[in-house]
Protein backbone atom coordinates (compact mmCIF):
# COMPACT_ATOMS: atom_id res chain seq x y z
CA UNK A 1 0.00 0.00 0.00
CA UNK A 2 2.75 2.46 0.87
CA UNK A 3 4.32 1.68 -2.52
CA UNK A 4 0.87 2.79 -4.86
CA UNK A 5 0.86 6.00 -2.32
CA UNK A 6 4.57 7.38 -3.58
CA UNK A 7 3.51 6.61 -6.93
CA UNK A 8 0.46 8.26 -6.74
CA UNK A 9 1.09 11.12 -4.92
CA UNK A 10 3.41 13.03 -7.95
CA UNK A 11 0.62 12.22 -10.55
CA UNK A 12 -2.01 14.00 -8.73
CA UNK A 13 -2.73 17.78 -9.60
CA UNK A 14 -2.22 19.86 -6.78
CA UNK A 15 -5.89 21.52 -5.52
CA UNK A 16 -6.80 25.34 -6.63
CA UNK A 17 -7.71 27.31 -4.20
CA UNK A 18 -11.39 28.25 -4.15
CA UNK A 19 -11.90 32.12 -4.05
CA UNK A 20 -15.11 33.21 -2.68
CA UNK A 21 -18.24 34.12 -3.99
CA UNK A 22 -18.07 37.72 -3.12
CA UNK A 23 -14.88 38.44 -4.71
CA UNK A 24 -16.20 36.22 -7.80
CA UNK A 25 -19.24 39.00 -7.61
CA UNK A 26 -17.26 42.02 -7.35
CA UNK A 27 -15.32 40.66 -10.39
CA UNK A 28 -18.02 40.33 -12.47
CA UNK A 29 -19.86 43.71 -11.37
CA UNK A 30 -17.04 45.81 -12.42
CA UNK A 31 -16.32 43.99 -15.98
CA UNK A 32 -20.41 44.59 -16.95
CA UNK A 33 -19.30 48.10 -15.26
CA UNK A 34 -16.13 48.47 -17.61
CA UNK A 35 -17.50 46.55 -20.88
CA UNK A 36 -20.94 48.74 -20.57
CA UNK A 37 -18.89 52.51 -20.15
CA UNK A 38 -17.32 51.25 -23.55
CA UNK A 39 -20.62 49.88 -25.19
CA UNK A 40 -21.64 53.48 -24.31
CA UNK A 41 -18.73 55.84 -25.22
CA UNK A 42 -17.98 53.77 -28.64
CA UNK A 43 -22.07 55.08 -29.40
CA UNK A 44 -21.76 57.98 -28.39
CA UNK A 45 -18.67 58.73 -30.86
CA UNK A 46 -19.88 56.48 -34.02
CA UNK A 47 -23.43 57.65 -33.94
CA UNK A 48 -22.79 61.15 -35.15
CA UNK A 49 -20.94 59.76 -38.32
CA UNK A 50 -23.25 56.92 -38.80
CA UNK A 51 -26.68 58.04 -38.80
CA UNK A 52 -26.09 60.97 -41.48
CA UNK A 53 -29.20 62.68 -43.11
CA UNK A 54 -27.47 63.60 -46.57
CA UNK A 55 -28.59 59.92 -48.36
CA UNK A 56 -31.22 57.36 -47.90
CA UNK A 57 -29.25 54.65 -46.30
CA UNK A 58 -28.79 51.30 -47.92
CA UNK A 59 -27.03 47.78 -47.28
CA UNK A 60 -24.03 49.12 -45.94
CA UNK A 61 -25.40 51.57 -43.93
CA UNK A 62 -27.95 48.87 -42.64
CA UNK A 63 -25.01 46.51 -41.89
CA UNK A 64 -23.62 49.62 -39.74
CA UNK A 65 -26.52 50.32 -37.78
CA UNK A 66 -27.50 46.45 -37.06
CA UNK A 67 -24.17 45.92 -35.73
CA UNK A 68 -24.15 49.17 -33.51
CA UNK A 69 -27.66 47.90 -32.45
CA UNK A 70 -26.33 45.93 -29.25
CA UNK A 71 -24.17 49.21 -28.48
CA UNK A 72 -26.70 51.50 -28.33
CA UNK A 73 -28.27 49.11 -24.87
CA UNK A 74 -26.05 51.34 -22.21
CA UNK A 75 -27.59 54.68 -23.37
CA UNK A 76 -31.37 53.13 -23.33
CA UNK A 77 -31.05 51.72 -20.22
CA UNK A 78 -29.55 55.05 -18.46
CA UNK A 79 -32.23 56.95 -20.23
CA UNK A 80 -30.65 58.64 -23.16
CA UNK A 81 -32.74 58.47 -26.39
CA UNK A 82 -30.56 57.18 -29.00
CA UNK A 83 -31.19 56.41 -32.64
CA UNK A 84 -30.81 52.41 -33.34
CA UNK A 85 -33.05 52.64 -36.81
CA UNK A 86 -32.29 54.87 -39.39
CA UNK A 87 -36.01 56.22 -40.89
CA UNK A 88 -34.48 57.94 -44.15
CA UNK A 89 -33.64 54.32 -45.96
CA UNK A 90 -34.14 52.72 -48.93
CA UNK A 91 -36.12 49.92 -47.98
CA UNK A 92 -36.00 46.20 -47.99
CA UNK A 93 -32.47 46.72 -49.19
CA UNK A 94 -31.26 48.73 -45.45
CA UNK A 95 -34.02 46.36 -43.61
CA UNK A 96 -32.01 43.15 -44.89
CA UNK A 97 -28.34 44.70 -43.85
CA UNK A 98 -29.68 45.87 -40.50
CA UNK A 99 -30.69 42.23 -39.75
CA UNK A 100 -27.77 40.72 -41.30
CA UNK A 101 -25.72 43.05 -38.84
CA UNK A 102 -27.72 42.45 -35.66
CA UNK A 103 -26.47 38.74 -36.54
CA UNK A 104 -23.07 39.25 -37.58
CA UNK A 105 -22.79 41.38 -34.41
CA UNK A 106 -24.38 38.43 -31.99
CA UNK A 107 -22.44 35.73 -33.70
CA UNK A 108 -19.31 38.32 -33.07
CA UNK A 109 -19.85 38.75 -29.48
CA UNK A 110 -22.55 35.91 -28.39
CA UNK A 111 -21.08 32.86 -30.31
CA UNK A 112 -18.09 32.27 -28.57
CA UNK A 113 -19.83 31.87 -25.25
CA UNK A 114 -21.10 28.28 -27.08
CA UNK A 115 -17.50 27.21 -28.26
CA UNK A 116 -16.36 24.12 -27.01
CA UNK A 117 -12.96 22.83 -27.71
CA UNK A 118 -12.83 19.12 -29.01
CA UNK A 119 -11.87 16.43 -27.26
CA UNK A 120 -9.03 13.99 -28.25
CA UNK A 121 -11.75 11.04 -28.71
CA UNK A 122 -15.56 11.89 -30.01
CA UNK A 123 -18.07 10.40 -28.27
CA UNK A 124 -20.00 7.83 -29.58
CA UNK A 125 -22.69 4.83 -28.55
CA UNK A 126 -19.65 2.53 -28.39
CA UNK A 127 -17.37 4.91 -26.61
CA UNK A 128 -19.68 5.26 -23.84
CA UNK A 129 -20.69 1.53 -23.43
CA UNK A 130 -17.16 1.09 -22.71
CA UNK A 131 -16.86 3.16 -20.52
CA UNK A 132 -19.71 2.63 -18.21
Amino acid sequence: MLRIKQIMEPIQAPVARKSGFIGFLIRKIITVAVVTVVFGWLYGWASPWAFSARAPAGFSYGLLHGAMMPLSLPSLVIGKDVTIYNDNNVGRIYKIGYICGVNICGLIFIGPLFWRPRTAEPVTLANAEKSQ
